[in-house]
C-alpha cells in the first residue's frame, strides 16, 4: 500500500510491473514486450466494483494464472485479508484490474508486465493505493 500522492494508479501498477520484472528477468521470455508507459497500463486497465476487487484479490492470492488447480494458499483465508483491504480502501474506493475473463477453462486479460502471464488488482481510496500483481511464466 502506498500513499497515493506519490502517482496515479495507471503509474503505481507500471511502477510495481517494473520491479516484478527486473525481479523475474530470469523466467522471462527472451525478447518479450510488454507496456512501458502508464498511458499503456491505463489501457489495459478495465474499473471495477468493489464486490469483483475482492473476488479477484482472493484468486490472485489462492491459485496460480500459469498452471491452474489446487490451490497455493488457503481460499477462506484469501477472502478474509481480501475483504479487510476493500474495507480499508473505503466504500467510495475506485477498483482496477486488467483481468477480463477467470471463468473456468478460461483466463483472459490485458497485459501489464513483459511477461507471459499476469493479473492484477489495484485500488485507490482515502488516501492509498494498493496494488496486488501476479506474474509467470510456463
Amino acid at each position: 500500500m502506498v500513499d497515493q500522492a506519490s502517482g496515479s494508479v495507471p503509474g503505481l501498477v507500471r511502477q510495481v510491473a517494473a520491479e516484478v520484472e527486473e525481479a523475474w528477468k530470469l523466467y522471462a521470455v527472451e525478447g518479450a514486450v510488454g507496456p512501458d508507459a502508464p498511458v499503456e497500463i491505463d489501457d489495459a486497465l478495465l474499473q471495477i466494483d468493489a464486490e469483483r476487487a475482492a473476488e479477484l484479490l482472493t484468486y490472485l492470492a489462492t491459485y496460480n494464472l500459469v498452471f491452474p488447480g489446487p490451490a497455493r494458499r488457503d481460499r477462506a483465508h484469501a477472502r478474509r485479508a481480501a475483504e479487510r483491504v476493500v474495507r480499508l480502501l473505503g466504500y467510495e474506493a475506485a477498483w482496477y484490474t486488467n483481468i477480463t475473463d477467470l471463468s473456468p477453462g478460461a483466463r483472459a486479460w490485458n497485459p501489464v508486465t513483459r511477461h507471459t502471464f499476469d493479473g492484477v488488482v489495484a485500488g485507490t481510496g482515502g488516501s492509498f493505493t494498493v496494488v496486488l500483481l501476479q506474474v509467470g511464466e510456463d
